[in-house]
């Protein structure tokens, strides 16, 4: 075996996101394990940064992505929800998180920034393996399906968690959900925003595979896929996605324009308030999509 290269990647910001290859094997792991690797400012702009990089890198051949410390990702940042709450409703659907770069666009993308940290893994030509463990919350679960292969620790808390907030999954997740596993089963995490363990996730089909060591197990598929002819691996990822995801830039768009009309409405507000005044929520009747 090689020695591990770690690699300065551009775009990442205060190490946020280490890259270290070796054997054509890119090990990338999300870097704020104080935080449970939530989703900032800094966060967003270093996946995204990070899966550019990959996207052009000669003779990778697979990739790792997981979180240091106690969780794989919590999601947003919880102060980024007291901003949404305040902020008022957005009248860009691109700038769908206020005092953030997760809703800007790039000429050429089908996302925004918050959907690019999802997607890019999609666009990477080599396989992504997710190794999810302690909690894959909301953005977090939504980065997870955007990789091709999850595996995952029975005891992991997942969650499709934006409707608790007032919001709806924006950033690929209605997507790639849907693609797994079948609507009814979607719209049940969707609208109930309900925790669910690594071991009910297998069972649906969201998990690929469980495992007591996620990161450990992940290597030892990204060897074995390794091991294999490049041009076939890149070749059978391009052809599976060209099928899987028809109609994703319609889809994306769809998440862009809804997200927008929820920021910053009463109801959106008044769900992060409740959340932090530790109070049932008192809703209005819906009034924005009839």
């Amino acid at each position: 075996m090689s020695a591990v290269q770690r690699v300065d990647v551009p775009g990442v910001i205060e190490d946020r996101v280490t890259v270290s290859i070796v054997d054509g094997i890119a090990d990338v792991k999300m870097n704020r394990a104080d935080k449970r690797n939530a989703l900032d400012n800094a966060m967003f702009t270093s996946l995204s940064a990070a899966g550019e990089y990959l996207k052009t890198l000669d003779g990778l051949r697979v990739v790792v992505l997981s979180g240091d410390g106690a969780s794989f990702c919590a999601g947003l940042d919880f102060s980024s929800f007291a901003q949404m709450a305040e902020a008022g409703p957005r009248t860009n659907s691109n700038d769908s998180k206020p005092d953030m770069n997760a809703g800007a666009m790039v000429d050429g993308r089908i996302t925004h920034m918050a959907q690019q940290v999802c997607w890019v893994w999609q666009e990477v030509p080599v396989p992504v393996i997710a190794a999810v463990h302690g909690h894959a919350l909301g953005g977090g679960i939504q980065i997870a399906l955007g990789c091709d292969i999850r595996i995952v620790h029975p005891e992991t808390q997942l969650s499709v968690r934006e409707v608790h907030w007032g919001l709806i999954p924006d950033m690929t997740g209605t997507l790639m959900l849907s693609r797994l596993v079948r609507p009814d089963i979607v719209k049940n995490l969707v609208f109930t925003a309900r925790i669910f363990s690594g071991h009910e996730a297998h069972e649906m089909g969201i998990a690929t595979q469980l495992s007591q060591d996620v990161h450990a197990d992940a290597m030892t598929m990204a060897r074995e896929i390794a091991g294999r002819s490049p041009e076939a691996v890149r070749g059978a990822k391009k052809l599976i996605n060209l099928l899987a995801n028809s109609g994703a830039a319609e889809q994306f768009a769809a998440e862009r324009a809804t997200i927008g009309q929820l920021i910053g409405s009463a109801n959106q507000a008044e769900a992060v308030k409740s959340h932090f005044e530790k109070r049932p929520p008192n809703f209005e009747s819906g009034s924005l999509f009839r």
